[in-house]
């Protein structure tokens, strides 16, 4: 892609080859607040490392709910404090399973196969706490500033939704305590776990926050957060565990790092290149959003930016 053409022209192929299937799926409903989304919206943006945006749809001032996709940005918070330590309480390898397995987790002994499931995010969670003594305020403080704005919430209504539907996740951090891998108390963390999972952004404002990924831990300001290699190391997690179970059918059909979560959103990110985000809130059986997945299909075949 070499110009403002080329990616308006890129994202009308987008739209065309989505419109059609705008709709599909099942909005998350077993979180109560989420099913009240209108599953008819759907947003696309992209933002390049050059400073340059584009979007169709609902792509600026309708926000949605983040969820899992804050899991790349605690990990690289943890990462950029702590290092390699948090390696020693999660493991790196897909799961294959459900992402709140409670039988994987206790057959592996409390060692989270990944941090991009619950449990691994947990414990992630629970290691930015005790870097931070603020988990969700790091968070916070990070989108904000590298979204440009200043002004992204946590969604009281949709934190509360999950704290009332959370026991999976209470027994997920249980059993961790009860093998040793969890240092702070389980409530403080779930609190701190819901409330970042309920942070509202738009499309271009994750595409924008999604940069510091493109630019190999560079941020906005021009300062590192991370080094070129942990960067890297990150979007590697992305690329194998990010989607869930389907992270495999992603490098097949996608075939860049993502990370997706069950607001319906999907961050992608083309290293050296752009930081793209697709919603919808339809999801399919694993978890992924119907329209996000086709969006990101058809924008990496046209524009040909595969790292394959």
């Amino acid at each position: 892609m070499k110009d403002r053409d080329d990616y308006t022209g890129a994202l009308a192929a987008v739209m065309r080859t989505v419109r059609s299937h705008i709709g599909e799926g099942r909005v998350a409903d077993y979180i109560p607040e989420l099913a009240c989304v209108d599953p008819d919206e759907f947003g696309f943006a992209v933002a390049t490392v050059d400073g340059d945006l584009y979007g169709i749809g609902d792509h600026v001032g309708t926000r949605f709910s983040m969820q899992s996709i804050t899991k790349v940005f605690t990990l690289a918070l943890v990462m950029s404090r702590s290092g390699d330590s948090v390696w020693k309480r999660v493991h790196r390898e897909p799961s294959g399973t459900s992402f709140n397995s409670l039988y994987q987790l206790e057959f592996e002994g409390g060692v989270p196969r990944n941090p991009m499931i619950n449990p691994g995010a947990l414990i992630v969670t629970d290691q930015l706490l005790a870097d931070t003594g603020n988990a969700v305020g790091a968070l916070r403080e990070l989108l904000c500033a590298e979204a440009g704005a200043p002004d992204l919430y946590e969604d009281a209504l949709v934190a509360q939704s999950e704290e009332e539907h959370g026991d999976r996740n209470r027994a997920l951090a249980h059993l961790m305590t009860s093998f040793g891998n969890m240092h702070r108390p389980v409530a403080e963390v779930l609190d701190h776990y819901f409330r970042q999972c309920a942070i509202t952004i738009s499309c271009e404002e994750l595409a924008r926050a999604g940069l510091v990924l493109a630019r190999h831990g560079r941020r906005a300001d021009g300062s590192q957060l991370l080094s070129r290699l942990d960067a890297r190391r990150v979007m590697a997690v992305m690329l194998t565990c990010g989607t869930y179970d389907a992270a495999g059918e992603f490098a097949y059909r996608v075939g860049v790092p993502c990370k997706s979560g069950v607001g319906g959103g999907i961050l992608a990110i083309v290293p050296g290149r752009c930081s793209v985000a697709a919603w919808g809130p339809g999801l399919d059986a694993k978890g992924n959003s119907v329209t996000a997945a086709l969006a990101l299909e058809a924008f990496t075949d046209i524009t040909n930016c595969s790292i394959f």
